[in-house]
């Protein structure tokens, strides 16, 4: 299963317009909504995001991570804002150490997300999403 699953374009608008992204950690070349982006060869878990306003839809088969570097980033490093594109797995361990009850604003999305792959529209997952927003504390 391939984890290059693109966010549609009226998501993300969407999202952008709010928050302003200027950085994208976890893409590819094709599939970057961010001037600034990182790969998978860059691998923007051990990249600073120091200051930016990051939007990221991290790899499923390894989202802990993802969501643990978006907790550090703005705790410790000074990032103001992280939104992540994730799927609404309420009983995962990483759901409940990273965002709920109170780590996180969360905002679950009705209906499925029509992913991109390739360009292409593709099928809905078989589960819901969420938008789960950190900020940098005043």
């Amino acid at each position: 299963m391939s984890d290059d699953w693109e966010t549609p374009d009226d998501l993300f608008d969407e999202l952008n317009l709010e928050f302003q992204f200027t950085l994208d950690p976890c893409c590819t070349p094709d599939t970057a909504k961010c001037e600034k982006y990182f790969t998978v060869e860059d691998n923007g878990i051990f990249e600073s995001w120091e200051d930016e306003r990051v939007f990221m839809n991290p790899p499923y088969s390894n989202i802990s991570t993802w969501v643990n570097k978006a907790v550090l980033e703005v705790t410790q490093n000074n990032c103001p804002l992280v939104v992540a594109l994730l799927p609404a797995w309420t009983d995962r361990i990483w759901f409940h150490w990273y965002i709920y009850p109170d780590r996180a604003e969360i905002r679950f999305l009705q209906g499925r997300v029509k992913f991109l792959m390739a360009g292409e529209i593709k099928e809905s997952p078989t589960f819901g999403s969420m938008v789960v927003i950190w900020r940098l504390s005043e």
